[in-house]
């Protein structure tokens, strides 16, 4: 019996709360004064980057969110990014920062996250934050796992119960969705790239989530008949003959939509989720600063 996997249509969810945000903004906006504010920080000119925050700040727009971005040329100093972050900080008009990652070299990016006060840490990433996660304690959440959380429950798919697999165990996106899934209830394994036999592991998940950022890594053999497949890997890669460019996750898709009942495509599944997450965490840090 083989069957094709449903699609989680991270896209069609993604603009579907992005409606829900818009008019939750417009609602508010009279009530306080002013819209929500999400500032985005970024250093230096990765083509990549600067794809995101343009993505970043078009969402914000749509939704009526004020942007307040600061764009560094690639020389700036620790000091002058943190005098940014100070300000930032400080100013009433922002409930969100957030710092496009990766930064120069010659940056200490943690050094500068942490500095982001932990209310105002709009993708979820401050040691406060993560804390209040691992004490399910409300707070602002890293915004790819809880869109994958989203995305789950969006489709009626419950983690309780269920052994869960997650590939991965970057403090980005393999820790905080671990401690998501264990949070619902699920049983969480984490592997990774040096996890002994990898397949038998993977084999054992109704729900696998490959966060590795390696492409084409999860083959059918990996998957259990009838899992949930969320492929959170974003790779660029390029062919040989035509040398074009395009994005494949860390799941062979073609392969394994075969095996999964349910799987996420790349592009327009978690990647989309993960912009609207962060739209999501700046209009509940703006409700949160005005329900005090």
């Amino acid at each position: 019996m083989s069957s094709i996997a449903q699609l989680l249509d991270g896209k069609a969810l993604a603009q579907k709360m992005q409606t829900e945000l818009a008019t939750q903004v417009q609602s508010l906006t009279p009530q306080y004064g002013r819209p929500p504010g999400l500032a985005v920080l970024m250093v230096g000119d990765n083509p990549a980057s600067a794809a995101y925050v343009r993505n970043k700040e078009k969402a914000c727009a749509a939704v009526g969110i004020a942007s307040f971005g600061k764009h560094f040329p690639n020389e700036a100093t620790q000091a002058e990014v943190a005098d940014m972050i100070a300000q930032l900080n400080a100013d009433d008009r922002v409930d969100g920062i957030l710092v496009q990652l990766p930064l120069p070299d010659h940056l200490d990016s943690v050094a500068l996250l942490n500095q982001i006060h932990p209310d105002k840490d709009a993708d979820g990433l401050h040691p406060m934050n993560l804390g209040r996660l691992v004490r399910t304690e409300p707070g602002l959440r890293s915004c790819t796992p809880y869109g994958v959380m989203r995305l789950l429950e969006a489709y009626n798919l419950d983690p309780a119960g269920k052994t869960a697999v997650v590939v991965g165990r970057s403090i980005l996106v393999g820790k905080p969705i671990a401690l998501m899934l264990l949070d619902a209830n699920a049983t969480v394994t984490i592997a990774h790239s040096r996890t002994p036999n990898l397949a038998e592991v993977t084999r054992s998940a109704d729900i696998l989530v490959a966060a590795v950022g390696r492409p084409n890594l999860i083959t059918a053999d990996m998957v259990k008949p009838g899992a949930i497949v969320v492929d959170v890997g974003i790779n660029r890669i390029t062919d040989e003959t035509t040398g074009k460019s395009r994005l494949v996750g860390d799941v062979d898709f073609n392969a394994v939509q075969s095996v999964a009942e349910y799987l996420t495509p790349v592009p327009g599944g978690v990647g989309a989720m993960t912009v609207t997450m962060l739209l999501h965490n700046t209009v509940w840090s703006y409700q949160q600063r005005f329900q005090k």
